[in-house]
């Protein structure tokens, strides 16, 4: 390899490891911030904590991917040419196109990666992702009983402590309310203090109450008897235990959420595209087969049993003998309610079908993107290579702020693209492939610039190009 080659390398995989695991941080912040009321107050495990932030750090792989192959390309060839180092290797007579080989080289490597990954390794962590968020979503609260408040976390219960000491423990003027009859609050247990306590292995929730009352209403079994039998009884020392399981998480099969476009590999996509398509042709034939059928049997009906039948027989049609007829009121009712039902019919079908569509459209767009993002890496070097070596400025400060850039018109480009698909309004392979065709095109342009060492970001070359433009057209058009 040459001397040349492992300087470049070296320039750029620093950069890359380092704003590749910062992209990911970024995001796994971001998804924090979004899901952090979910995840507060359920009494998680670490380990169930870490496992879902390792498998959302695994979906913003190929969205972290591009960004640091973006940045790492421009602060690399722009420190190379902050130091003069560009110009030495240029000087030597080693054109731009060569001292970027085997950056260009690393590129498609990560590109290929990049695809494989979204194709194999991406479907299953959403799988699990999206699984355990959503088990940790429906988990309960964590049991925690605060004073003065009626808690009602535990099945047929409501609890309410008036105080709570510091150790946590030990309560004071306690009510439970006990529905597991089902009949509303017919039992009450007071107790002037107790003791709270879990079972070791966290399954029961054991209280041991002192110095109360239990009071309940017995139900008689004749509704007609105006009796209310009352029982009161009084305990020194009482326990009670409450079953905890419910707050165990829970975990759902991961079978349910394997049909999300998400969750599908390219082969699996493509099963449940061709799928769709086909239940979408077999609505409209069947629509169309309804929708003849009904007027076959509305012919019956029409308004010709209101009028002279030998017309109809010998295939004439007269408007006045409709309209001359006794039914004539009866006639247009009919029509109107038969042309208002077609309308509806259409109208549902129209409903149906375009959530079909839609629903279409999510597995096609899946589809697509996972070979747009793999191109998106070739792309963001194209653009950030050339566009360092222009710059010739190294570091975080103005790397960043074009990269930033750069990614935010792709990102808007491509959620515009696929609203459009979403609405049906242009094919997924249209709507997806939009963001990467114009960055390409920009791509292309700053690589042409910087091959001919063209100075695009010097201002003073623009003043000079419109005073000389402008110098061109006073000959042509004499304009004071």
């Amino acid at each position: 390899m040459k001397t040349y080659y492992k300087l470049i390398l070296r320039s750029y995989i620093g950069p890359f490891l380092a704003t590749f695991f910062i992209a990911i941080f970024i995001m796994l912040m971001q998804f924090l911030w979004k899901y952090i009321d979910d995840l507060v107050g359920k009494g998680l495990e670490w380990y169930i904590v870490s496992e879902l932030l390792f498998y959302a750090s695994a979906t913003f792989v190929p969205l972290a991917l591009p960004l640091a192959i973006l940045l790492s390309s421009i602060m690399t060839m722009g420190g190379l040419g902050e130091n003069y180092e560009l110009v030495a290797l240029k000087s030597a007579g080693i054109s731009l196109n060569k001292i970027m080989l085997p950056l260009w080289v690393i590129s498609i490597f990560l590109a290929v990666t990049g695809f494989y990954f979204a194709n194999n390794v991406l479907p299953v962590a959403n799988l699990k992702m999206g699984s355990l968020l959503y088990d940790i979503r429906q988990q309960r609260p964590a049991f925690n009983i605060i004073e003065g408040v009626y808690y009602k976390g535990i099945d047929n219960f409501v609890i309410r402590v008036q105080e709570r000491e510091s150790d946590g423990q030990t309560l004071r003027n306690i009510k439970i309310y006990d529905h597991t009859g089902r009949r509303g609050n017919i039992k009450l247990t007071t107790a002037k203090n107790g003791i709270m306590e879990t079972t070791p292995d966290k399954r029961y929730l054991v209280l041991s109450l002192y110095d109360g009352q239990n009071f309940e209403e017995i139900h008689e079994d004749d509704p007609a008897s105006k009796a209310k039998p009352f029982r009161r009884t009084e305990f020194s020392k009482q326990i009670r235990k409450f079953d905890l399981s419910a707050f165990d998480l829970t975990r759902t099969d991961k079978e349910l959420f394997k049909s999300n476009h998400q969750m599908l590999n390219l082969s699996q996509l493509s099963y449940f595209i061709d799928s769709l398509q086909n239940q979408i042709l077999r609505r409209k034939e069947r629509y169309l087969n309804d929708f003849d059928n009904r007027f076959r049997h509305y012919s019956k009906l029409d308004s010709a049993q209101y009028s002279n039948l030998d017309y109809y027989q010998k295939g004439f049609f007269d408007l006045g003998l409709i309209f001359n007829s006794p039914n004539k009121e009866t006639i247009i009712r009919n029509a109107y309610d038969f042309a208002r039902t077609n309308k509806d019919f259409a109208n549902n079908f129209h409903r149906e079908l375009h959530q079909r569509k839609r629903s279409l459209a999510r597995y096609e767009i899946e589809f697509q993107r996972k070979f747009t993002l793999s191109f998106a890496c070739i792309i963001f070097f194209l653009i950030g290579a050339p566009m360092g070596a222009i710059i010739r400025r190294g570091g975080f400060g103005l790397p960043l702020v074009i990269a930033v850039l750069c990614f935010v018109v792709f990102h808007v480009i491509s959620v515009t693209g696929e609203k459009f698909v979403r609405e049906a309004v242009i094919p997924a392979w249209q709507g997806m492939w939009i963001s990467p065709v114009v960055l390409l095109i920009i791509g292309i342009i700053l690589s042409f610039k910087a091959t001919n060492d063209s100075s695009i970001m010097n201002i003073e070359s623009y003043i000079k190009k419109y005073e000389d433009l402008t110098k061109f057209f006073k000959k042509i058009i004499p304009i004071k």
